[in-house]
């Protein structure tokens, strides 16, 4: 069976974009199941699928983070990793779905647990904002905290990979840019309707980035939390074919791990977070997808978000 994927909320496991895509696990959170039964989901799947891969965005309640941690201690097991990706919620779903797309692929789980950080680079997550009074994801100027307090006015809002914010409607300064710079290679587009209504996103948005394709799903229930409004059209933009991820993680070396023996790429062990190399040596580099440009922000040279922890003293 393929590495398991799991999430912790039903609203980040997208619908699959072919008939070979798994799905992915949710596991409950503490307030729905007690600790007894997250210790035998978990140890299901891992019986079933051999590793478990878990994404942990660090906006997770406190509480779940928490159970997370517990249940992997009790099962003393090294086959869990915890991925951190530092995306707005739909950025995280769509990164889950690329993750899911490459366990078909000849990867081990380490590689596939490594090629979160890589992938991650090339999602660009961002939404249209009804107001910026309290978003604190990206740097908001004070005159556009003043002009969120019109009920008319919306913002183009871009938090990943690179900060922009711009406000729709107003002419722009000079040598500023009112759409949010794209990506410079094929992609799809994801976005999901809060409480603003607006086409913004799927007509001229799509149409500046000359996405290959537009799809709607529900909001991510942290969606409005994330970006502190829920007057939000939220959106993603990624890579949708699987032989183009295939071809962009394949294209990237292969170390051993020296501390669990896993496979990576990149510079950091995605399931023990042990370092390649001593921080005086070079890093490693990975490229952009074959045929493309590379964004700003490298991929395997950023410091990682992976949290620290100590080896399993056995196997589950």
């Amino acid at each position: 069976m393929p590495t398991a994927i799991a999430v912790t909320s039903a609203d980040l496991v997208l619908p699959a974009p072919d008939r070979h895509t798994p799905g992915a696990a949710v596991l409950r959170p503490p307030d729905e199941v007690d600790l007894e039964s997250s210790l035998a989901e978990t140890t299901a799947l891992l019986e079933r699928h051999g590793h478990l891969l878990v994404v942990t965005p660090p906006w997770l309640p406190p509480a779940v983070a928490r159970r997370l941690y517990t249940v992997r201690a009790i099962l003393e097991t090294d086959r869990i990793a915890f991925l951190d990706v530092d995306l707005p919620p739909l950025g995280v779903a769509v990164l889950v779905r690329q993750l899911r797309q490459l366990t078909v692929c000849d990867f081990s789980p380490g590689v596939i647990a490594s090629a979160a950080r890589l992938l991650s680079h090339y999602v660009y997550a961002g939404a249209l904002l009804g107001t910026v009074a309290k978003l604190d994801r990206v740097p908001v100027g004070l005159k556009a905290h003043a002009r969120s307090w019109s009920p008319s006015a919306q913002f183009a809002v871009l938090a990943h990979p690179e900060p922009h914010l711009a406000r729709l409607g107003t002419a722009p300064a000079p040598g500023a840019a009112v759409l949010p710079p794209g990506p410079g290679f094929a992609t799809h587009l994801t976005f999901a309707r809060g409480r603003l209504s607006s086409d913004w996103v799927a007509a001229e948005l799509a149409s500046a980035w000359q996405v290959q394709g537009v799809m709607e799903n529900p909001l991510p229930v942290d969606s409005a939390r994330w970006w502190a409004t829920a007057k939000l059209v939220e959106f993603a933009a990624a890579i949708p074919d699987v032989a183009v991820l295939h071809q962009l993680v394949a294209s990237v070396r292969r170390e051993e791990c020296r501390w669990c023996g896993l496979e990576l790429i990149g510079d950091r062990c995605g399931f023990c977070s042990a370092p390649l190399a001593p921080p005086s040596a070079a890093p490693s580099h990975a490229g952009a997808p074959p045929g493309t440009s590379s964004p700003s922000g490298a991929p395997t040279a950023s410091r990682p978000h992976a949290r620290p922890r100590t080896r399993s003293r056995s196997r589950s």
